[in-house]
């Protein structure tokens, strides 16, 4: 048995400041965006009907309890995304200005095409159907349903218009005056850096023009966070983002970002991943470094707690919980590697932690006990409404949250990291020294029949937390 003291560690409280500027002045992700993406469930490979599907329980089932983001990720512009690793046998599909466009065979509501050379221009290695698709008529129809639309992208210009010298639309540059040929992100191998010149400007203004066009509402640009950071071109995403006066939240990836950017980034962008890709594992396994783990989360999102404010969001990546099927990003289709227990210690993590919520499993394969777990008020009030939130105390296995919540209301969790079940005591002298004091009623988010009352002879908090499990309460 183990108690832990909550008043020993009082001394010092790490709180965000608060009322900052969002980036570009936007009253923008003013809390934590909650939403959906492609990614953990279909990897390179979403179509219309996919993505509609999708949409359609997301707006039923979701949406009434804040879940509002449907983000398509990387590949819509690939007609054989399969042939991703295999990247000499790839076909883009652009527009007349070297821009990706959704393939019409995926996408149908994107338009017609308006040619597909069977011949390459003298040069060039790497197919592409020049098209006037979009994705305007699909934003529409998911902004009818009060929803808002997300997209990913891998930052840079194609390579694909770089060998065809594509002209920039609303410029006088062409791509190879924009294109950065020595500049490879690489793990992608579709697209080259931009430089930082008028052309390079010119190039993310049309980007950035084209998806405000779109209705995008969310731009996740990607190999730009970390491995390698790219603030010159993080910076003329913004600029392009702010020309077009949409509210459009801008999300980095990958992590890990580094703390040394937290005040630059915090100006720049709305989101940005503080770890590399996160996956349905719970602890790291000897020899392997990826992907990232629930258990290693921890630390991370401690370091970032106080940079979380209205406008600016520490991101420890998408929810891989739920079936990950038919074509997830890693792995093979399947119910996701962690169990009910660790699945609430993960969504109690970022819930406390203020982290997006951007679920990525397959909405319409939703059981009941996902949606139990996806639908929690309580837990959804703690991430969308807390302030000030920060690691209490990290004493062996035992983790204890805190987070502030409106009309006086408290947070605590306490996780339990190692391999066997723990016991967790506070008592009421305790609470009452962490608390100021004030009266408070203990509602476990997990157990709403687990309640202590403070006026109970010998109230407090006495918990077993299951192995890799936690106690998630509400003090009132």
């Amino acid at each position: 048995m183990k108690t832990f003291l909550f008043s020993c560690v009082m001394a010092v409280m790490v709180c965000a400041g608060a009322g900052a500027q969002t980036p570009g002045g936007k009253a923008i992700a003013q809390t934590p965006p909650m939403g959906w993406n492609s990614w953990d469930a279909y990897g390179l490979t979403i179509t219309e009907p996919q993505f509609r599907d999708n949409v359609r329980v997301l707006k039923t089932k979701l949406l009434p309890f804040g879940w509002n983001y449907a983000v398509i990720d990387e590949g819509w512009y690939f007609e054989n995304p399969q042939d991703r690793e295999k990247s000499d046998t790839l076909r883009y599909a652009i527009d007349a200005h070297g821009r990706y466009v959704p393939v019409p065979a995926r996408f149908p509501s994107a338009g017609r095409v308006v040619s597909a050379p069977k011949t390459l221009p003298a040069g060039a290695k790497l197919a592409a159907t020049i098209e006037e698709t979009s994705f305007a008529a699909l934003g529409r129809s998911v902004h009818a349903q009060g929803l808002k639309f997300g997209i990913h992208i891998i930052r840079g210009i194609p390579r694909v218009s770089t060998e065809r010298n594509t002209p920039i639309e609303g410029s006088a540059f062409h791509a190879q005056d924009a294109a950065d040929t020595s500049d490879a992100c690489s793990w992608d191998p579709t697209s080259w850096g931009v430089k930082d010149n008028a052309a390079g400007q010119a190039w993310y203004d049309s980007l950035m023009r084209q998806y405000a066009m779109w209705g995008v509402d969310l731009i996740k640009v990607d190999c730009i966070g970390d491995h390698p950071y790219k603030i010159d071109e993080i910076r003329m995403i913004r600029r392009a983002i702010d020309k077009t006066g949409r509210p459009i939240v801008l999300s980095l990836s990958p992590g890990p970002m580094n703390l040394a950017h937290a005040e630059e980034v915090s100006t720049l962008a709305n989101m940005w991943r503080i770890s590399d890709d996160e996956w349905d594992v719970w602890a790291p396994t000897k020899g392997k470094n990826w992907p990232q783990t629930v258990k290693e989360q921890f630390p991370r999102l401690a370091a970032w707690a106080k940079y979380a404010k209205p406008g600016n969001w520490p991101d420890a990546d998408m929810l891989a919980i739920g079936e990950l099927r038919p074509h997830p990003g890693w792995g093979e289709p399947r119910n996701s590697g962690l169990d009910t227990v660790e699945r609430r210690s993960l969504l109690s993590l970022w819930a406390m932690a203020r982290s997006p919520l951007i679920l990525g499993a397959n909405l319409t394969l939703l059981d009941d006990e996902m949606l139990a777990l996806l639908t929690n008020r309580d837990l959804i009030r703690i991430d969308q409404q807390g302030s000030g939130s920060y690691e209490l105390s990290h004493a062996g296995d035992i983790v204890v949250w805190r987070s502030h919540l409106p009309q006086g209301e408290e947070a605590v969790a306490v996780f339990n990291l190692s391999e066997k079940e723990m016991t967790f005591k506070s008592s009421y002298a305790e609470l009452d020294k962490t608390l100021g004091g004030k009266s408070w009623r203990a509602h476990n988010v997990w157990k709403p029949r687990d309640v202590v009352e403070k006026d109970e002879p010998g109230s407090g908090l006495d918990v077993k937390i299951p192995e890799h499990g936690c106690a998630l309460y509400l003090l009132r």
